[in-house]
């Protein structure tokens, strides 16, 4: 519990630190912001939150400096555009780091064990990263529900006399996140001087959604060989409508397999923690005996095959 209670405070601190910079770089489009950062260390924004926050700001990035030119850094910096958070691949790790390392410090302060410690360190660490993971694959799904309502915009914005940028322009302004900020990255990097094409080819490299990839082969088809824009989009549109209304359906009907997936992963630590608060001495077994050991190993691994055979069989390719 005391383990559990440092690695929570961990995770608060570095999620406060992470919120601070996003309130600061809200309002700046995230390309810019990355291109950008590398050579400003604070803008004007940063002075209008205090002194405190200027200072720890300038910390991380000058802490991040030595790094920033990894390449295992550089591709930090394309997963966190893919995540939306407005962060350089060094300045994150520098932030995850610190935090992790003051978890650590707090476990073993409080336990001074330590074989408790780099364990702590490394899940902390584990679980900045597999966050990162989750909002990339959260927000490609939120991307591809909008995906149809986007088109059906830009369709309908083409026949009313609109070029295919301000069809774009009018995206930006008018959908929710991440629609609307993915367009207004490719409209900033048409404004500093990159071609149309590549903007989209950009930002489908971020999005990294197969329905996206066929809608960018569409366009720049077009604006080579010409024809109805917006007939085709409204073609697509409707194939993408049919294809997400598909998967929901799957979803609905293999949510008794994912529910039983979760559930073969919880139930058992659950009845080990019961058994482990009344039956502790039995429980001990697991621990101090070898054969408990293997068997310890070898529910781990079933329950891990388990799961992954379940998740085979629910998902379902559409």
């Amino acid at each position: 519990m005391i383990v559990l209670i440092a690695a929570m405070g961990a995770v608060a601190t570095f999620f406060s630190v992470i919120f601070v910079i996003m309130f600061i770089r809200r309002s700046q489009s995230l390309d810019v912001f990355h291109r950008l950062r590398r050579h400003v260390a604070a803008d004007a924004r940063v002075q209008k939150t205090g002194d405190i926050v200027l200072r720890a700001y300038k910390f991380i990035h000058r802490l991040a400096k030595p790094i920033a030119d990894l390449d295992i850094v550089k591709k930090l910096d394309f997963l966190l555009k893919q995540a939306g958070i407005p962060l350089l691949g060094a300045e994150y790790i520098v932030a995850a780091g610190v935090c992790t390392v003051l978890g650590m410090l707090a476990v073993y302060v409080i336990t001074f064990n330590l074989t408790v410690v780099p364990i702590t360190g490394f899940g902390i660490l584990l679980g900045f990263f597999l966050w990162v993971k989750i909002l990339v694959d959260r927000r490609r799904k939120a991307f591809t529900e909008q995906l149809g309502d986007c088109l059906t915009t830009v369709a309908n914005a083409l026949r009313a006399g609109y070029s295919f940028q301000q069809a774009m322009d009018v995206v930006a302004k008018e959908m929710e996140p991440p629609m609307s900020t993915e367009f207004e990255r490719v409209s900033t990097d048409v404004a500093m001087g990159v071609t149309l094409e590549d903007a989209l080819e950009q930002m489908n490299r971020r999005v990294s959604s197969p329905d996206f990839d066929l809608v960018v082969t569409a366009v720049l088809i077009q604006r080579e060989i010409g024809g109805n824009l917006a007939q085709i989009l409204d073609t697509i549109s409707y194939t993408i409508n049919e294809r997400i209304r598909m998967k929901r359906e799957i979803h609905a009907l293999t949510a008794q397999g994912r529910f039983s997936a979760w559930v073969l992963i919880i139930l058992p630590f659950v009845v080990a923690a019961f058994c482990w608060i009344f039956n502790h001495d039995q429980m001990l077994i697991f621990v101090n005996e070898e054969i408990g050991r293997i068997a310890l190993a070898a529910i781990i691994i079933m329950e891990i095959v388990g799961y992954i055979v379940i998740q085979r069989i629910v998902d379902i390719e559409v």
